[in-house]
């Protein structure tokens, strides 16, 4: 009986590394625009976005006893649930399989690190771990980029003032509404990300002339100093969707992985990301 027992957990395994091995040699169709927002929320974190072809996702971090634990609260921490085991490991390994990227027909892949907690402590917990995936990261030296599989843009708690004196960085930052306005160059901040009922507070469902105007000239102003655009707290679901595609929001945020690609894919969406 044991020896049975024995043999069909053998099998079993077998089978699990050669879906997994399938899964890497036969990549999904990427979906440039999808952004899987609280990412580590899902069954399995990193894995179901990049299933889906998700070309960005969001992790929030919260620094304890110089480990940076991943979850929407401090609440929901488990000590096994660091970034580099969700999200670092799985990319490097993935980059490694598809010759330096994530998606071999995606040129780009984001990777948005939410700090939770003190940022200047925080961001220097973080710093150590970035160096150490330096392999797979987009750099920057002396405002000069160098592309890598995944670029990391650095929201929540995150400042300017962390990074931007560093002569050799692995990160960006986002920078909120302030950065509409703002000539600081495109290799600090890579990406605006705003909060859609702060912009659009009387949103029912449509967009009023006045603020299809504000959305239009929000992309207009992001896209002409180089940078990316996100709207979170955004209503999640297909009108809202088609409003941020037709005004060509870059990122289009979502829990919602497979509706969202479904969506996306039915539009044939395909906006190249680069910085």
């Amino acid at each position: 009986m044991s020896k049975t027992i024995f043999c069909v957990i053998g099998l079993l395994s077998c089978i699990h590394f050669t879906t997994a091995a399938e899964n890497f040699q036969k990549p999904v169709k990427p979906i440039l625009r999808g952004h899987a927002h609280n990412d580590y929320e899902h069954p399995r974190p990193c894995f179901d976005a990049l299933d889906n072809g998700f070309c960005s996702m969001e992790a929030d971090v919260f620094l304890v006893k110089e480990t940076l634990l991943v979850a929407h609260s401090v609440f929901q921490l488990k000590p096994e649930r660091t970034l580099e085991t969700l999200y670092f490991e799985p990319l490097r390994e993935r980059a490694r399989r598809f010759d330096g990227k994530i998606f071999p027909d995606a040129e780009r892949f984001y990777l948005w690190i939410d700090l939770k907690t003190e940022a200047a402590s925080t961001y220097a917990a973080l710093k150590k771990v970035l160096e150490q995936y330096a392999d797979i990261l987009t750099r920057y030296e002396n405002g000069t980029v160098i592309p890598g599989a995944v670029t990391v843009i650095l929201t929540g708690s995150a400042n300017l003032n962390l990074i931007q004196h560093e002569p050799i960085r692995y990160a960006g930052v986002d920078g909120g509404w302030v950065a509409l306005d703002s000539e600081v160059s495109v290799d600090l901040i890579p990406a605006v990300g705003l909060n859609w009922k702060r912009e659009f507070p009387q949103f029912n469902g449509k967009l009023s002339p006045a603020e299809q105007e504000k959305l239009a000239e929000q992309v207009r102003k992001t896209h002409e100093r180089g940078r990316k655009l996100r709207y979170w707290n955004a209503p999640d679901h297909e009108e809202v969707w088609k409003i941020l595609y037709d005004a060509d929001v870059d990122f289009i945020n979502t829990d919602r992985l497979e509706p969202l690609r479904n969506f996306l894919l039915e539009h044939t969406i395909q906006c190249p990301l680069t910085l």
